[in-house]
């Protein structure tokens, strides 16, 4: 998968195991001895290998979904502790089939759109003012849209973009928060009987690298 969307993914590994043993397997040496050197080179090559191959991996995962429904979903799906993820969307517009996810940790509640930066805007206002009166001006609500054009955050850096938002909740009161949304009603349309696009995902192992 990850060669066919990068076809040197083979010369980067090779070029940064090379480097990786270059540099242990000299300072190794001028501090002990050339023998110790080899010893911790080799593992320092393979690890730098297997580090260049994940950040591409998850590259090319990332590639994959892009721009389909869902995909924001699926990268949210790789924050780890400390957050609580909606996998399928709270808003979602049956025509254009924008949506919106939410996310809730310490930075507060997190809405998540897909679609073009005008049409999500607009879904992503009306989504924070469906919640005002549940959760009032105690917790922060940020509204982040993904994709490619003005003002979108890409969906590769999308969690690293969550993770950088001030906290302010603590994580006692993250959980009273998701009990709160967990009261309120989907605004999605239902989908029919069948496969459901929000649940097809790509393995979180590429995307987690």
């Amino acid at each position: 998968m990850t060669r066919t969307y990068d076809p040197n993914i083979g010369w980067w590994m090779a070029l940064a195991a090379l480097l990786a043993f270059a540099v242990t397997f000299v300072v190794a040496t001028l501090l002990l001895n050339w023998i110790t050197g080899l010893l911790v080179g080799l593992p320092s090559a393979l690890l730098g290998a297997l580090i260049v191959m994940n950040r591409r991996a998850e590259k090319a995962a990332f590639a994959r979904i892009e721009g389909r429904p869902g995909a924001a979903a699926a990268a949210l799906g790789t924050l780890r502790r400390g957050w609580i993820v909606e996998e399928e969307p709270i808003q979602m517009d049956p025509k254009t089939q924008d949506a919106v996810f939410r996310v809730i940790g310490k930075p507060g509640v997190v809405l998540v759109t897909e679609g073009p930066a005008g049409r999500a805007q607009k879904l992503g206002e009306k989504t924070r003012k469906r919640l005002k009166p549940v959760l009032r001006n105690e917790v922060p609500v940020h509204v982040v849209q993904t994709g490619r054009g003005d003002k979108q955050v890409p969906l590769s850096k999308l969690t690293k973009h969550i993770k950088k938002l001030d906290k302010k909740l603590t994580k006692h009161e993250v959980h009273e928060v998701d009990r709160r949304m967990s009261a309120l009603p989907s605004a999605r349309p239902p989908i029919p009987k069948g496969v459901d696009p929000y649940r097809a995902r790509p393995d979180r192992k590429a995307l987690r690298g």
